[in-house]
């Protein structure tokens, strides 16, 4: 027993050696010990985390869902009987159904904006419970609305839950997965959209054949399936390593982190980067300290006041770049027209002169083509890594901040697309194209000149990434905090001597 115990010290020494030099030659500027083989084939490698994030993504499969449910409602029959206000003969029809579907992405906007806040509050966790159950309250409206303003309140309230889940999956996606196979893990976000788009599409398809109003409020209502198996799903899920130890809570965030690696506490990888996000979190408090030092007394004021400015942070030198690459990619996602084919897909094909069925059958087809031809095109380039991008390049400090204004600028370009498009195809017929390829072009000239590679890096290494760690105060200051760490050293919050080290630089 004895010779047991002995041991297993050992190798937990053997271990935190190995960790301490893995960080003595590869801290924050360098690369780890990868735990597999990058790209799909690490996916295999890292089960637990791949079934995590791909449950997570089932909030990128409502979005879709809603997506794909509303390109065919807005033409049957008995959808424009009661809402007589989007139908092709009334005043100003093409204003109010680009209104009806826009309003999601108004809600959208205003749930993003908030779910920064929340996500840093009670977690990533139990925020995709919060935007869950709104989401539902919304569908529920949607359901039951019997006049337009109900469905356009409904959509509305709906937009802010699902603005939220868009928000919280590619982050809490990007927490818990590890940096070889990140890329590939965020790309479940986009195609479970897609999945979504194709499975409502045809589903709607289908109803349309049932007699009365429930042809078009079953496929609203069958959101609920996804929503309530995320809600309740998500509470099972381990809570994200990096929130953890934004919160102090380090020995949690070590148990989190053997769990989504599947690995015991005395890996040296998994050592490595637990290692790496408390130095992080540590750093970038105590750059918070620096930067607002009259806001760190613990009061409701201080927190209120502190929050707001730290929006701010996000627009700072070291920052502002990333928040510039988070909002430009998200708009340029938007301009290059995928959204406004996939609402009005139906629309889009009456101008062809095809009458309502064969509408439907080529929307249909259009949709499974995007599994194919835009898996490849657009799929794998426009579709999934805005979604990426914004939830690798922020620190642990502003993540949540700055991947919500990220997507707030998608959810904004998004409800632009989808009130424009109405009356832009309704004026101008081919026009509508020619808008949408030049914003093409311009994204392929802006992504070549400003947005950089992230491919195989940590999170914890985006300072580096974007030469943000350039100056050798605040460079040697994080190689402190991290040999405190590892010699357990360190003080939480760091003392003011460090601060004033690179205070100048903050």
């Amino acid at each position: 027993m004895d010779r047991k115990i002995s041991r297993n010290n050992e190798l937990a020494r053997t271990s935190h050696d190995q960790a301490i030099t893995l960080h003595g030659t590869d801290a924050v500027g360098g690369a780890g010990q990868p735990y597999g083989p990058p790209g799909f084939h690490g996916l295999f490698g890292n089960y637990y985390a791949t079934l995590c994030a791909a449950f997570a993504a089932i909030g990128g499969m409502v979005f879709g869902y809603d997506q794909g449910v509303v390109s065919i409602v807005l033409v049957m029959p008995n959808f424009l009987d009661r809402f007589e206000r989007v139908s092709e003969t009334a005043s100003g029809a093409g204003f109010w159904k680009g209104l009806m579907t826009a309003m999601i992405e108004l809600g959208a906007l205003i749930g993003a904006i908030n779910q920064g806040w929340i996500a840093d509050k009670i977690s990533r966790k139990y925020s995709i419970v919060v935007a869950v159950f709104i989401f539902t309250i919304g569908l529920v409206l949607q359901t039951a609305a019997v006049d337009y303003p109900m469905l356009v309140v409904g959509r509305l309230i709906g937009g802010v839950g699902i603005g939220m889940l868009s928000m919280v999956a590619p982050l809490y996606i990007s927490e818990i997965s590890p940096p070889e196979i990140r890329g590939a893990l965020l790309v479940l976000e986009e195609l479970s959209i897609v999945f979504g788009i194709v499975v409502a599409f045809w589903i709607t398809y289908g109803t349309r054949f049932i007699a009365g109003e429930w042809a078009w409020r079953l496929p609203f209502l069958l959101q609920l399936i996804p929503g309530i198996v995320l809600g309740m799903g998500i509470l099972f899920l381990p809570f994200s390593p990096r929130w953890l130890a934004s919160k102090g809570r380090d020995k949690e965030a070590l148990q989190s982190l053997c769990k989504l690696r599947q690995l015991p506490s005395n890996d040296a990888r998994v050592l490595q980067e637990w290692y790496d996000i408390r130095a992080e979190a540590a750093f970038h408090k105590e750059v918070s300290v620096v930067r607002h030092p009259n806001l760190q007394q613990k009061s409701t004021k201080n927190r209120l006041r502190l929050e707001i400015v730290s929006w701010s942070d996000c627009f700072r030198k070291g920052y502002w770049r990333r928040t510039h690459i988070g909002i430009g990619i998200m708009f340029f996602q938007q301009f290059v027209g995928i959204n406004a084919l996939i609402y009005y897909s139906p629309t889009l094909f009456k101008t062809m002169g095809l009458d309502y069925s064969m509408q439907l059958i080529m929307s249909g087809v259009l949709n499974v083509t995007q599994l194919l031809f835009y898996m490849l095109c657009f799929g794998a380039s426009w579709g999934p890594v805005p979604w990426a991008l914004p939830s690798e390049i922020f620190p642990s400090s502003l993540r949540a901040k700055g991947v919500a204004l990220s997507t707030c600028s998608n959810w904004f370009n998004n409800f632009i697309i989808g009130l424009i498009t109405p009356p832009l195809v309704q004026n101008t017929g081919f026009g509508a194209y020619t808008f949408f390829a030049v914003f093409c072009l311009l994204s392929l000239l802006w992504t070549f000149y400003f947005v950089p590679e992230t491919r195989g890096r940590t999170l914890e290494q985006m300072d580096h990434v974007f030469k943000d760690d350039s100056s050798e105060e605040e460079a040697a200051r994080r190689m402190s905090i991290q040999r405190e760490i590892i010699s357990g050293t360190h003080q939480t919050g760091g003392e003011g001597q460090q601060h004033e080290k690179f205070a100048s630089q903050a």
